[in-house]
C-alpha cells in the first residue's frame, strides 16, 4: 500500500491599517514576513489565521479573500495560503515566536521582507495580478520558483 502524502498547511495574512501600512513580524529564524503559521489538524484554515495573527501580534483580524496559494516542493513540503485581512483593533505586541511586530509603510516593508518566498507573497498582496489569484510552486535552497500562474 502507498504512503499518503504528507505536508503542511500553513495560513498567511496581509493587514493593513488605516493608513496603509503593512503588519509585519520577524521571526528569529526566517526575518521579515506578514504574520501567519500552521493550521492544526482539524481546524479551519480562516480560523487558523486569525488565532495566529493575534497570537503573533496581539492584532485582531477578520479574513476578506483569498489573495494567493503557494506550493513549496522542498522539504517540509508545504501548502500555504495568503488572506487578506481587514485590520479590527489592537496594539502590536512582540511574543516569543515574534520578537519583533510593527506596521511598515510598504517601501519599508519590501526593504526588510528579504527572504525570497515572503518577499514574493508580500509583492503579491501589495501589487495583486490581475485577471486572477497567483499559485506560485518553488523550492528552497536555492530559492527557485517552479511554476507560476493565475487561477
Amino acid at each position: 500500500m502507498a504512503e499518503h502524502p504528507r505536508h503542511v498547511v500553513a495560513v498567511t495574512g496581509f493587514v493593513e491599517d488605516a493608513d496603509g501600512h503593512v503588519l509585519l513580524v520577524r521571526v528569529a529564524t526566517r526575518g521579515w514576513e506578514m504574520p501567519g503559521g500552521q493550521v492544526e489538524l482539524g481546524e479551519d484554515p480562516a480560523d487558523a489565521l486569525v488565532r495566529e495573527i493575534e497570537e503573533e501580534t496581539g492584532i485582531g483580524v477578520e479574513l476578506e479573500r483569498l489573495r494567493g496559494v503557494y506550493s513549496k516542493l522542498s522539504e517540509p513540503e508545504m501548502l500555504l495560503l495568503l488572506f487578506s485581512c481587514r485590520y479590527l483593533g489592537g496594539e502590536p505586541r512582540p511574543c516569543t515566536e515574534t520578537p519583533e511586530v510593527g506596521w511598515f509603510a510598504p517601501d519599508e516593508a519590501r526593504r526588510l521582507v528579504a527572504a525570497p518566498p515572503s518577499a514574493r507573497r508580500l509583492q503579491d498582496a501589495l501589487e495583486p495580478p490581475a485577471g486572477g489569484i497567483p499559485f506560485r510552486t518553488y523550492r528552497l535552497r536555492p530559492y527557485e520558483e517552479v511554476s507560476s500562474r493565475l487561477v
